[in-house]
């Protein structure tokens, strides 16, 4: 069988990765993709397939995020006739369908945890049950992950079964971003531009040398999909001319308004330094709002006022000064950490509203975000 599937690029990281897929592709391990959005991952799992012993078979793609939760475990282990509303039918699913072959499960954070129950022992044993079926079918099927998320967060989140996380990072093969790989820019321009000219039959005049300069600074947010689309646009709109920096701006500024056209390390920093201060004001905020939580629901007992950090409006008098740790005070009685009043009020409402989230942040006076925070936090 012909290969239809290249690995574009002669920079060092991708001369590696490369390397590395070849070496998994003649096994049948499991493979977990991780890059950016459009990086090409899709591209490298059809490398990884027609590198293997499954070439001559299906390689199915399937987008996880794209398929509504509802549906997708059907599409993937198929269904039997009257199963649900609208299955006229018995059909077969993704996994049965690529028996044999590989299946490329795109964005697989995006799978809902009710499915991935299901998909880890498809991996596990390779047997799997259609919806409304009782009997097993089994399907000998590789299996090619990608996602662009953090999967690690996401499973501190909860949003991601820690068990089929270290299952499907067998083999872990990253895909660097179009701006850390050098000359392959002007390398996947150039290809383009064959790919179009030959498309659209259009002949193409070259980039100015400041244009590719520009090409090269450019960061890529978008990464390969992003060039492959800018190539295509310039041939058509650009007909018969030479791509000068001018032109080449103006396109990219269209495409993206709101990105820098140039890697600007100052600038990095810059919005590092924003997002962390914005975190900081978040904090200051929350704690304001734990201190109206504590008075509404601790009349009786109040706070003292000068142990508490000031919130987003409030500044401390010249001679006043913040102690650390913060503590509450009762009025009578000793004293208690405002960690323990804050743990007893959170655990007195979520009893109060039996356990309903929202009602509790509500009369709490605090945001769902910062109540399940609070609650992972004193292992509520």
């Amino acid at each position: 069988m012909s290969l239809t599937v290249d690995i574009l690029g002669r920079s060092p990281v991708i001369l590696r990765l490369k390397e590395l897929a070849l070496q998994v592709a003649v096994t049948d391990v499991t493979v977990l993709i991780t890059g950016e959005t459009g990086s090409g991952k899709e591209v490298l799992a059809r490398f990884v397939h027609e590198h293997s012993r499954r070439a001559a078979k299906s390689f199915i793609p399937v987008n996880c995020g794209a398929i509504p939760s509802g549906i997708l475990e059907s599409e993937l282990f198929g269904h039997e006739k009257g199963a649900f509303t609208g299955a006229y039918q018995s059909r077969k699913g993704y996994f049965e369908s690529a028996d044999r072959g590989s299946i490329f499960l795109d964005e697989i954070g995006e799978m809902p945890l009710e499915t991935q129950v299901k998909f880890l022992r498809v991996i596990e044993t390779g047997v799997f049950q259609k919806v409304g079926a009782s009997e097993t079918i089994s399907a000998d099927t590789r299996i090619i992950a990608a996602t662009h998320r953090n999967l690690h967060q996401a499973v501190a989140d909860g949003n991601f079964r820690e068990d089929l996380y270290y299952r499907l990072r067998s083999v872990e093969l990253q895909i660097p971003p179009l701006r850390e790989r050098g000359s392959d820019i002007l390398l996947l321009a150039e290809h383009f531009v064959h790919e179009f000219e030959h498309k659209h039959g259009i002949a193409f005049e070259g980039f100015s040398p400041d244009a590719t300069e520009l090409l090269l600074r450019y960061p890529w947010p978008g990464n390969i999909r992003e060039l492959r689309n800018l190539i295509e646009s310039l041939l058509i709109l650009e007909r018969g001319k030479q791509i000068t920096s001018d032109i080449l701006e103006r396109h990219m500024v269209q495409r993206s308004r709101h990105k820098s056209l140039v890697y600007d390390p100052a600038r990095t920093e810059k919005n590092e330094l924003n997002v962390i201060y914005g975190s900081i004001i978040q904090l200051r905020q929350e704690i304001g709002e734990i201190r109206q939580m504590l008075q509404q629901l601790l009349p009786m007992r109040p706070i003292a006022p000068q142990l508490l950090l000031p919130g987003p409006s409030e500044q401390l008098p010249p001679t006043q000064s913040v102690p650390a740790p913060a503590t509450a005070v009762a009025a009578e009685g000793p004293t208690v950490p405002l960690e323990e009043l804050e743990k007893r009020s959170i655990a007195d409402a979520l009893r109060k509203f039996e356990g309903n989230k929202r009602k509790t942040a509500q009369a709490l006076g605090i945001n769902e975000r910062t109540l399940y925070r609070k609650i992972k936090e004193y292992g509520l």
